[in-house]
């Protein structure tokens, strides 16, 4: 009968075989899968201590901690493993056929919450909209993170939208989640959104994405932003922001690194928007426009021909 090894013999030798793998957070991956073999709630038991614990305590390596360290070796997501991805707080629930919340887009989400704090304190309700919800991560940052405010979630692929239903379910009174295109959603709302965010697909349609967990794993929809430059979906949700937002209204989006100035162009190019910046992610590259929508200038007032002077 052959013995279990210990955790902590578990963990040295998973982290082993990840790196091996080309996992680029082998040990922290390993302590994850580890963590959710216990039943312990992943990120938070690593970060409490709970798995340190159990291994002072010298506890046996879990059932199923093997399997799962072969489907990550094998470059699976470990939140696919798991089921569940962190942002800003929340867990997430996750699997095939939704995008993965980056920690990058966690500073998209806070300048949206700032911006949203500032609305409320001055007017005591925010109206803010997330174009290409996904999972719901900024959606449900918003929310949770801002007293008094309302979020519309849009998300068109179907697959990523039950996701994002199963997690907002628990905020309904203040996310009201819409499956449709973002580009030509939510009309009644137009020109009365205070903040519009969106993390929507950018990647140009030759760039493929280097680490296997993103190029076979993320749904393609999510990933690629059609046109030369992958910029023809974003460039749709930078026109329903102008549509959507009141006059000084916040957008906030999430570009890659190379695309800072073609997406302030593209921004420019509408003629709605002024105070146009790129704005930095927490390792210090561009990685979102923000800009203000400019009041509305109403058609000069059509002027009739002087009939008595015209026929001189």
């Amino acid at each position: 009968m052959s013995v279990a090894p210990s955790l902590r013999q578990a963990l040295r030798e998973a982290a082993a075989a990840l790196a091996a793998a080309g996992v680029r957070s082998p040990t922290v991956d390993a302590e994850l899968l580890a963590a959710f073999a216990l039943g312990q709630e992943t990120e938070r038991a690593v970060s409490r201590g709970e798995l340190q614990a159990a291994i002072v305590l010298g506890a046996a390596a879990p059932a199923g901690l093997a399997d799962l360290v072969a489907a990550r070796a094998r470059r699976v997501p470990v939140q696919h493993l798991t089921g569940v991805a962190p942002f800003r707080g929340l867990e997430l629930v996750v699997g095939p056929g939704v995008f993965i919340p980056r920690p990058e887009t966690e500073q998209v989400a806070q300048v949206a919450i700032d911006e949203a704090r500032a609305v409320v304190a001055d007017r005591g309700h925010v109206l803010v909209v997330d174009l290409c919800t996904g999972s719901g991560a900024i959606a449900l940052a918003v929310a949770q993170e801002v007293a008094g405010a309302t979020v519309h979630a849009v998300e068109l692929d179907a697959e990523a939208y039950r996701w994002a239903a199963r997690n907002v379910a628990t905020a309904a009174d203040r996310v009201v989640l819409a499956r449709g295109d973002a580009r030509t959603a939510l009309t009644a709302l137009d020109g009365m959104v205070d903040v519009v965010v969106s993390n929507p697909p950018y990647v140009p349609p030759g760039a493929v994405p280097v680490d296997p967990e993103v190029a076979e794993h993320d749904p393609a929809v999510a990933l690629y932003g059609l046109g030369p430059d992958g910029l023809e979906v974003p460039r749709g949700i930078i026109a329903a922001a102008a549509r959507l937002l009141r006059p000084g209204g916040l957008l906030v989006m999430e570009h890659a690194e190379v695309q800072a100035a073609a997406a302030q162009d593209a921004v420019r190019r509408t003629g709605a928007f002024e105070r146009i910046g790129t704005a930095e992610d927490l390792a210090r590259r561009p990685r979102m426009v923000v800009a203000r929508r400019a009041p509305v200038v109403a058609d000069p007032p059509t002027t009739q021909p002087d009939v008595e002077h015209s026929r001189s």
